[in-house]
């Protein structure tokens, strides 16, 4: 037999990042930067308002109140986008909007609320429509309160500086770093692009969901499964409708998938029954190997590099819960090293030690390593199983959040003891 971690190796051995492109910004999301990125211009790129209110200068405003407040000559609107500033001399304002670059002559902001409005009257609680009160750019306003240098003010630079780091090699682009890229006007960056998994199941038993069960058949819920799982760990995934128990229907199938596969995920037909047709379809060519792996459950596993391409095929046991501990243990770290991200902790699941809570021993097979369902408690840090051991037990699966590892050397897990748990969420 294989141990679990020899069987990872020889995956990750024969897994290579996938070759740059450049990819338009909106296209990039998940994607891997392969570049440090810098920052070509400040962020923000001039000094601007933070409130709605009026540019003043602090001298004209010092000692204001709503007893005794500053009346100021409005001398204009300054917008966002506004070019063609005016200039804020001694007693004037400048009505300013959220965004909008500080005018030369003004010191700082004071928010409408602070102000009448420029109405005449009581205290603003806000701006009438520029186009429907086109007025309000002149007249007069009175200010209620003081204001200190720079206050209301986002100064330029303040966000990042030009030449900074905006974004290093290795970073996962999600809706923040594509934002940021977007903010310092890059259009285009080079990434590693999502790896594209293909999940086909097998199995002349399996039915589509949401179609009639005939006799002796079941709903088909790998492929929905690993499909998931593979979007969860990065990749773009495509589900094959349910291949029959004929090995040239399966050769067919994957040939097809070929050229859109960066990696190749099989489920059921790898063990010895007489109808184990991923097995019979792929050991012909020699160029994927069945194996057997010192775990429970997932013991039977296929693994090779098939095509003219050399595209990876990972070929997993077809019990539910086999097959997603499978994914979890194998399948997600080949997609993150086709990602370009083998050596980083995301890799793989996170792993924390919690101790044991349940009612009774777990018992677990000499020279195996057991993969229990689970729920975790962070806060207590305690651990519960979720269920029973068997590998067709999905139901438990979908309540489990983690998965109990119980070491081969181990066959009984006293509660109170303290074990490796890999964490789902």
């Amino acid at each position: 037999m294989w141990s679990v971690d020899e069987h990872l190796a020889d995956v990750l051995a024969a897994v290579s990042p996938l070759e740059p492109i450049e990819l338009q910004l909106a296209d990039a999301q998940g994607c891997v930067l392969v570049e440090d990125v810098t920052v070509p211009v400040a962020l923000p790129p001039f000094d601007n308002s933070s409130m709605d209110g009026y540019a003043v200068r602090v001298a004209d405003v010092a000692g204001a109140s709503e007893e005794f407040p500053a009346v100021l000559t409005v001398i204009g609107d300054v917008a966002a986008g506004a070019g063609g500033l005016p200039k804020v001399g001694p007693g004037q304002a400048a009505r300013i909007m959220t965004g909008a670059p500080l005018p030369p002559g003004a010191e700082a902001v004071v928010p409408v609320e602070w102000t009448d409005g420029g109405t005449g009257g009581g205290v603003a609680g806000g701006m009438r429509p520029a186009s429907a009160a086109p007025e309000g750019a002149s007249g007069e306003v009175r200010v209620h309160r003081p204001a200190e240098a720079r206050a209301h003010v986002r100064a330029r630079g303040s966000d990042v500086t030009a030449g900074e780091l905006a974004l290093a090699a290795g970073t996962v682009l999600g809706p923040p770093q594509i934002g940021l890229l977007a903010a310092i006007g890059r259009g285009t960056v080079r990434v590693r692009p999502r790896p594209r998994v293909v999940v086909i199941s097998t199995g002349s038993e399996l039915t589509q969901p949401g179609e009639p069960l005939a006799e002796g058949q079941i709903y088909d819920s790998n492929s929905f499964q690993l499909a998931a799982a593979a979007r969860d760990a990065g990749a773009l995934a495509y589900r094959v409708p349910a291949v029959a128990d004929d090995a040239e229907s399966l050769r067919a199938a994957i040939e097809d998938q070929l050229i859109r596969a960066d990696l190749i995920v099989t489920t059921g037909g790898v063990s010895v029954g007489a109808y184990d047709v991923v097995k019979e379809a792929l050991t012909a060519d020699g160029e994927v190997d069945f194996r057997k792996l010192a775990m429970q459950p997932g013991k039977p596993q296929g693994f090779g590099m098939i095509g003219p391409d050399h595209t990876p095929l990972l070929a997993l046991p077809g019990n539910p819960v086999s097959s997603y501990v499978s994914f979890e243990l194998f399948v997600r770290p080949a997609i993150r090293a086709l990602m370009g991200l083998r050596d980083r902790p995301d890799a793989h699941r996170p792993r924390v030690r919690a101790v044991l809570k349940a009612d009774r021993a777990i018992s677990s097979p000499a020279g195996r390593r057991q993969f229990l369902r689970g729920t975790y408690d962070a806060e207590s840090g305690a651990v519960s199983p979720v269920g029973g051991a068997g590998s067709h037990l999905i139901g438990a699966l979908a309540h489990a959040d983690a998965l109990l590892v119980v070491p081969e050397e181990v066959t009984a897990v006293e509660p109170g003891t303290e074990l490796e748990v890999l964490l789902l969420g």
